[in-house]
């Protein structure tokens, strides 16, 4: 491309974690011609067709928006092609690209993907590097190839964690990240000199699995750090949960306590202000915030004010026992 030429971009994604790099194109002067994004979905108590987030700020710019069920379509690559795309911007937009597709931008296809590529390469991996005690996760603008996750990676930005992030929060961290390392890869683009593509590690990969509801139950018998984690991982979804007596009850904050107490997993060990001790396979977790059933988060003490936790909460095997 010619230096300091404005490139013609196309730009496709979806969700909330798409719109910071979609404004921040916008506000450096980059106006991508078209943006292609998932159907409407039903949304809301109502059920209502909903916009996607990176529509709704398209239509605001006046941006042509696309939104084909498919790219496998002669159709959808076709509408592409007469755009004569420099280069496409992939940010979790949630359709596969197929070959066709990557070859029609001059560039080729760039994807911000949120970790530090060949870890977590996937569907969520923004809660599994928390998940995994990571200590240092980051975002990659990666060259898109056939693979899953395997292209070349063109910028890496890593992002220490303090230990306390929740993936709702490190979501929007590296949201914002991401967009700040596309635009400068942008705007290498536009003056000519893209930058330079690094195959990624041969060693090191790992996969992300998409989250599934069923991973949200704590065991009291895995070790307080790790059902720690998990808390955090699983905020804002689908989050963390236990049986307090009868009712299936949300953890959303905890902490974990390195104290031996010799007690079986599951074991209420103490209960006050500053939250709810549980006996795990190793160490202690002290339940700070907490939802009953139907009703708002509430912090550990204004819970035991209307409830009493029995001496004892049930693991998923005892459950499956009953």
């Amino acid at each position: 491309m010619t230096a300091n030429r404005q490139p013609v971009i196309v730009f496709a994604g979806t969700p909330e974690f798409a719109v910071p790099p979609l404004n921040a194109l916008l506000e450096a002067g980059f106006q991508p011609t078209a943006v292609l994004t998932q159907p409407d979905r039903p949304a809301g108590r109502g059920r209502q067709l909903a916009a996607s987030p990176v529509k709704q700020v398209a239509l605001a710019a006046g941006i042509d928006v696309q939104q084909p069920p498919t790219l496998r379509s002669t159709e959808a690559q076709d509408r592409i092609r007469e755009l004569a795309p420099d280069l496409m911007v992939v940010v979790a937009y949630g359709l596969l690209l197929p070959r066709a597709v990557l070859d029609i931008p001059v560039h080729g296809c760039w994807n911000i993907h949120a970790s530090l590529l060949p870890r977590w390469r996937g569907a969520a991996p923004i809660q599994r590097a928390i998940a995994a005690g990571d200590d240092e996760p980051g975002v990659c603008i990666m060259q898109m190839d056939e693979g899953l996750d395997t292209g070349p990676v063109l910028q890496t930005l890593r992002l220490p964690l303090d230990g306390t992030e929740t993936a709702g929060g490190l979501h929007d961290k590296l949201a914002a990240a991401g967009a700040a390392a596309l635009l400068d890869c942008v705007r290498q683009l536009a003056r000519g000199a893209p930058p330079r593509a690094e195959p990624q590690a041969k060693t090191g990969a790992c996969y992300a699995r998409k989250l599934d509801k069923r991973e949200a139950r704590i065991d009291w018998h895995e070790p307080a750090r790790l059902i720690e984690r998990r808390v955090r991982a699983f905020d804002p979804w689908p989050v963390a949960w236990c049986m307090i007596g009868a009712e299936r009850t949300r953890v959303w904050s905890a902490i974990a306590l390195d104290a031996d107490h010799g007690e079986a997993p599951g074991t209420v060990l103490a209960s006050g202000p500053d939250g709810i001790d549980i006996a795990t396979g190793s160490g202690v977790l002290r339940i700070r915030d907490l939802q009953r059933p139907g009703k708002r988060r509430t912090s550990a003490a204004d819970y035991l004010n209307a409830v009493h936790p029995p001496a004892f909460l049930d693991t998923p095997e005892q459950d499956a026992d009953r």
